[in-house]
C-alpha cells in the first residue's frame, strides 16, 4: 500500500482521503463502534496527524492477493511512546474499503483516547464539512 504510506508519511490528506472507498469502515483503537464513511474516516484520520508526535512506519506487510496490508508504526502522543498497526483492505477497484487501528501499550492507548477525545467536535465538523 505504497501509496497510502507515501501520502501519510508526507502529511497529505488530501491524497490519504483519495485512496478511500466510499463505503470505508474505519475501526478504532479506542472506540468500539465502527465508523462508516469516507467523510468521518478521513476526518478522524485528519485528527490523528494532529495528536502523533514522530510518527513513522517502520514495517510493511502484504498479503499474497495484494487486497490486505499491514503497515507498523511507531509515534508518541502526550509523551507516550507507542506502537501501532494500520492494517488496510482494498475492494475491487483498489480502494481502501477497511482500515482498523490497534496501538499498544495500554498507556499509548488511554493517551490516544484522551487526544482523539479532545478532537471529536473539531473532527465531527469536518466530517460534517466534506
Amino acid at each position: 500500500m505504497r501509496a497510502f504510506r507515501e501520502a501519510v508519511e508526507a502529511g497529505d490528506l488530501d491524497a490519504v482521503e483519495a485512496l478511500l472507498a466510499d463505503d470505508v469502515v474505519f475501526t478504532s483503537p479506542v472506540v468500539f463502534k465502527p465508523y462508516p464513511g469516507k467523510a468521518i474516516t478521513a476526518a478522524i484520520l485528519r485528527g490523528a496527524s494532529r495528536v502523533f508526535e514522530d510518527f513513522r512506519y517502520v514495517r510493511e506487510l502484504t498479503g499474497p492477493d495484494g487486497r490486505d496490508h499491514a503497515l507498523v508504526f511507531t509515534a508518541r502522543v502526550d509523551g507516550r511512546e507507542l506502537t501501532g498497526c494500520d492494517f488496510i483492505h482494498l475492494d475491487e477497484n483498489g480502494r481502501i474499503d477497511e482500515l482498523t487501528v490497534m496501538v499498544r501499550p495500554l498507556s499509548g492507548a488511554q493517551a490516544l483516547a484522551a487526544a482523539m477525545g479532545a478532537q471529536f467536535d473539531r473532527i465531527a465538523a469536518e466530517a460534517q464539512a466534506s
